[in-house]
């Protein structure tokens, strides 16, 4: 069965995950590390895609751990029309795309990916200008903290104090500065563009709904989904999940929507708990803890999730 026979199947109301036959944007025989959070979150979102429009997408995918993994020449792992961009030019190839199907009154809903790098550092002004233009694309961020297909450098996503391969001043494991780095969605939001949102693979059912909502919506919208790295965090790969749980309920990565530049939704926190429990469990942040345990340093991160907690109204800071 093809899969666009397999998409019309589906209702708009389906919930993806629940569905045996459900299609697979991305299918078996892809090169992705065991727990790969990156390609759980592509697949679940581009099959809600596919669900709510029947199979009528178009994907532009950066160059990054998603592409090469998933597209060794000559065979590839898209059961969708995929085509891969340079590292930083997917937005306005999206866009160039979404501007042809206009052309031709095509409805075919455009979806631009791509990692952390190749959005928020190389691909920061194609990104921007897709936003300027307020151009018909779906652009989604697997945001895994650093630069993981090339060996683990650090990227303006990367938490402040993460060990990386280029963080490493001195002996000492920095990350980003405190004060430094990127938040895209806020960014997106300062763009004014009608749709912004933050999702997690731990909320796999709140990244659906997100997924739908935005690919109906005209003009330029924005996702960022936090997608944990066994190999670059340097945790057992059968945790990926409920460490993207524990950032979700500990601040670090909160979940919301925003509409034209304002907030209108946030998923609160039951039973918020410490940065230190998340933390603990990824090898990059070892250094925080221990023998030669750098406290403050820590407890800069958990001031870090507060802010979070505050500015998105979360629910009530009980870690100071």
């Amino acid at each position: 069965m093809s899969s666009l026979t397999m998409g019309n199947r589906f209702g708009r109301n389906t919930t993806v995950q629940s569905e045996n036959n459900r299609p697979n944007s991305l299918t078996s025989g892809h090169r992705a590390c065991q727990g790969c959070g990156e390609a759980l979150a592509a697949r679940c979102s581009l099959d809600a895609a596919y669900i709510e429009t029947k199979g009528n997408i178009a994907v532009v995918n950066a160059t990054g751990c998603l592409e090469v993994f998933s597209c060794a020449y000559p065979e590839n792992s898209w059961n969708i029309p995929w085509v891969h961009s340079l590292f930083g030019n997917a937005a306005a190839v999206a866009s160039g795309v979404a501007a042809a199907f206009k052309s031709q009154k095509k409805d075919i809903r455009v979806i631009a990916q791509g990692g952390d790098g190749g959005t928020t550092d190389i691909g920061m002004a194609c990104l921007s200008g897709m936003f300027e233009r307020n151009d018909d694309v779906l652009y989604i961020c697997y945001d895994n903290e650093a630069y993981m297909n090339t060996g683990v450098q650090r990227s303006s996503a990367t938490l402040t104090f993460a060990r990386t391969a280029t963080t490493l001043p001195n002996g000492q494991y920095m990350g980003n500065d405190i004060r430094t780095g990127k938040n895209v969605p806020e960014i997106a939001m300062a763009h004014g563009i009608p749709y912004v949102a933050s999702a997690s693979i731990g909320d796999i059912h709140d990244l659906e709904k997100k997924v739908k909502k935005a690919i109906h919506i005209k003009g330029a919208k924005y996702i960022q989904i936090h997608s944990p790295c066994p190999l670059g965090w340097g945790y057992p790969t059968e945790n990926t999940i409920q460490l993207a749980k524990l950032a979700i309920k500990c601040g670090l990565y909160p979940l919301f929507e925003a509409e034209n530049g304002v907030v209108v939704n946030s998923t609160a926190i039951d039973n918020i708990i410490s940065v230190e429990s998340y933390l603990k469990g990824q090898k990059r942040f070892a250094h925080l803890f221990g023998k030669n345990a750098q406290v403050n340093s820590w407890k800069v991160i958990q001031e870090l999730a507060n802010n979070h907690i505050r500015k998105y109204k979360l629910g009530e800071v009980v870690y100071e």
